[in-house]
């Protein structure tokens, strides 16, 4: 009789544990996306505090979201890793920039491309598609009481010794930015312009959130930055203390995009969420980075009517920003 109900206890353990596995074979598993993109994204008032649980809860996909340093930094990261890298989407790679990803990259036709105004669609193979943009100014405190600047030129006047921060073409697409405002704006006086701010420039800043956080700590009245940076300030600080400098020399277009890394194991995933930026999240992402939405169909709240709009805007090449990035480089780098 012992033996019978050893028996019977044997069978019954199998049987249990034959179900077991046949249940957890049956259960789904977790679907997960890794997306790499730049500090600010990723940051306590980045965009991802928003985007992401909203991707999360409506697609079901779990985010690892890596914070990568600036958009240069967020491709090198990849470049390094190569077919290592665990990163499925890369996030925030700019215009200026875009020719040092496009190999890292594959192409996506989404649907939702269409709602994309083509202006702001620069890469035809859809390798980076746009999901917001603005165009770069020099922001300045008020409060600081200084003389407003109307040009690049007025910039390199003692009288704005040590009262400016840069940011740096090589680290930053901010910085590329700039390089690239300049040299439409000056042409062959591009390379002087920033010979003389080496010098007159409080700093150079590696990167966006490192410039910026010296200017709102008061280190300097004036910094490169956005002219829908204002609108940040109005939204979550209540203030216009921060505002945009329009320019009589035009300003230069920046335009942000996300791209699928070649190779992925989870593409489904990443389509879904390049359709996401480009749907649900037009609203968050503009508000959040303070930029547009490239949806023009978008309605913006009204601290938006505190970013100037731009008569004269330049848009660059990304090949051209690498030629000169070379000769910034030999010229201004000691």
């Amino acid at each position: 009789m012992k033996k019978v109900l050893s028996v019977i206890a044997v069978l019954t353990v199998a049987a249990s544990c034959i179900f077991a596995q046949a249940v957890q074979e049956q259960k789904p598993q977790q679907k997960t996306l890794t997306v790499y993109a730049y500090d600010t994204f990723c940051g306590d008032w980045g965009a991802a505090g928003s985007v992401i649980p909203a991707f999360e809860e409506a697609t079901g996909i779990k985010v690892n979201l890596v914070a990568s340093g600036a958009a240069i930094e967020v491709i090198n990261k990849v470049r390094l890793e190569g077919k290592n890298t665990e990163c499925d989407v890369i996030l925030g790679i700019t215009d200026d920039i875009a020719d040092k990803a496009y190999d890292l990259l594959e192409s996506y036709d989404s649907p939702y491309i269409q709602t994309i105004d083509e202006r702001y669609r620069f890469d035809a193979q859809n390798r980076l598609i746009p999901y917001d943009y603005g165009a770069f100014a020099f922001v300045y405190d008020t409060e600081s009481k200084i003389e407003i600047p109307t040009c690049l030129a007025d910039l390199t006047k003692e009288q704005y010794k040590d009262k400016v921060i840069l940011i740096d073409p090589r680290t930053s697409s901010v910085g590329t930015g700039l390089m690239m405002w300049t040299y439409n704006a000056l042409g062959d006086q591009w390379l002087s312009w920033w010979k003389t701010m080496s010098e007159n420039a409080l700093t150079t800043a590696s990167g966006w959130s490192s410039g910026y956080g010296l200017f709102t700590e008061g280190e300097a009245p004036i910094v490169i930055s956005y002219t829908t940076s204002p609108v940040y300030h109005v939204m979550w600080e209540d203030t216009t203390r921060y505002q945009a400098l329009l320019f009589t020399d035009g300003h230069e277009a920046t335009i942000e995009a996300a791209g699928i890394v070649k190779g992925t194991k989870h593409r489904s995933e990443a389509e879904a969420f390049i359709d996401f930026l480009l749907s649900n999240a037009q609203v968050d992402l503009a508000n959040a980075n303070s930029m547009y939405p490239v949806n023009s169909a978008i309605t913006l709240p009204a601290a938006y009517d505190y970013a100037p709009v731009p008569e004269k805007i330049y848009t660059g090449s990304s090949e051209k920003a690498s030629e000169l990035l070379k000769l910034w480089t030999d010229a201004i780098v000691k």
